[in-house]
């Protein structure tokens, strides 16, 4: 929180410190031109797109659907979200914030120029998001609130898989991000865990990276074995995961862990029941799979979200999905 605040307040100086040298006026018509240049690079993008509807559906682990519509006609840009989930009766609800930050990331891959992330990228369309999943009612009371927290880690991503699915842009990604946590009483650690991207018509996915809606790095190893009474046994890529095609998509990873004392484990991930989709004939990455080896050799396979206690000498192995390859 602290290193959050820090760099809020290093963003804050360094914008006054602009608008001092500059002149306040200055700083702002700039950045409106910086959005109106974000807004005709987008319609410039569109324009090149055949006239008429995209669409797309994916699911959820658990069989929640989240649905997208493009509407292109002339100077008009729709994209409507009807038709996804009611609200979630777990965590994977999202918010109207989470939705534009995932359609404003899949626009700008429209865009082939440099351009900064602005919301004039947003300016180009209008969104619908009704009520439900993507857009779920907060009462007064706080108990009675929806959860939010996989909705920002995991159907942000699954949001970005079907807007890049309606638009024909890329193989689907690992789509997750594969959330890891344990604790006791007296510590906690969290972490996400890489894995494959899809492939596209131009090159093949990358192994083992963080994809779409995210930008973590992992621990190092020494600092999770110093801290913690844990062991880190294996992180590697998990070969052959991918998906093959004309570009094969990229390989998940495989991430094993010795717990060295009594702990409680959850896990928060996706593509588990199914793989990450191919693209244009190619064939689907494999999907993800976790489980618990105990120390007397009994296997516990653990769910997309699911949750257990650990105990010395037990083991948590990860495998990570591949992406989707591109083409026959």
């Amino acid at each position: 929180m602290q290193a959050a605040v820090a760099a809020n307040r290093s963003g804050a100086a360094a914008l006054a410190q602009m608008a001092e040298e500059h002149g306040a006026g200055e700083v702002r018509h700039y950045m409106g031109l910086l959005k109106a240049r974000a807004e005709r690079l987008l319609w410039d993008a569109l324009a090149r797109l055949p006239t008429g509807r995209y669409e797309a559906e994916e699911h959820l682990d658990d069989g929640s659907p989240l649905r997208v519509t493009i509407d292109l006609s002339g100077d008009k840009a729709v994209i409507d979200f009807s038709g996804s989930a009611s609200v979630h009766p777990g965590n994977l609800n999202a918010t109207p914030a989470i939705v534009h930050s995932a359609v404003l990331y899949v626009l700008r891959l429209l865009v082939s120029e440099p351009l900064p992330l602005n919301e004039g990228l947003l300016r180009a369309v209008s969104l619908r998001i009704p009520t439900g999943i993507l857009n779920p009612k907060f009462p007064d009371d706080a108990a009675r609130c929806p959860a939010v927290v996989g909705g920002n880690t995991e159907t942000s991503q699954r949001l970005v898989d079907t807007l890049l699915k309606a638009l024909g842009l890329a193989a689907c990604s690992q789509g997750t991000m594969n959330n890891v946590l344990w604790g006791a009483a007296n510590f906690g650690y969290y972490e996400t865990v890489c894995g494959g991207s899809g492939a596209t018509a131009n090159a093949d996915g990358a192994s083992a990276v963080h994809t779409h809606m995210t930008n973590t790095r992992i621990t190092d190893p020494e600092i999770v074995e110093h801290r913690y009474p844990v062991r880190v046994e294996r992180f590697g890529v998990r070969r052959g995961s991918g998906g093959a095609g004309r570009h094969r998509g990229g390989d998940g990873a495989v991430r094993e862990f010795t717990f060295l004392a009594d702990m409680l484990l959850s896990l928060l991930t996706q593509h588990r029941t199914e793989g990450p989709y191919g693209m244009a004939g190619g064939q689907p990455g494999q999907p993800g799979a976790q489980r618990v080896v105990r120390a007397d050799g009994t296997i516990l396979p653990l769910g997309s979200i699911d949750g257990c206690e650990v105990h010395p000498g037990d083991r948590l192995i990860l495998e990570t999905p591949g992406g989707g390859g591109y083409g026959e």
